[in-house]
């Protein structure tokens, strides 16, 4: 069994295998996908949207209170 990795756009469920690998290939393949749902996400307020969409939750954190905000030393 050969390992060829390539990333590809899904296009209406389909993905398209890039030419240069075509010929190597037999009738028969295994396909597996890892998606990375944050690929395409580049910019810094993409990934502030990501956590706003999918915030992450801690038991022990207790927000700042307005006083401890602005407090000034």
């Amino acid at each position: 069994m050969e390992a060829i990795e390539f990333k590809a756009k899904v296009e209406n469920g389909v993905i398209h295998i890039p030419q240069k690998y075509r010929q190597t290939l037999s009738s028969s393949v295994k396909v597996i996908i890892l998606n990375d749902p944050f690929e395409n996400e580049s910019d810094e307020s993409d990934e502030i949207n990501a956590l706003l969409r999918n915030p992450i939750t801690i038991k022990s954190f207790t927000p700042f209170a307005r006083k401890e905000i602005y407090k000034r030393d």
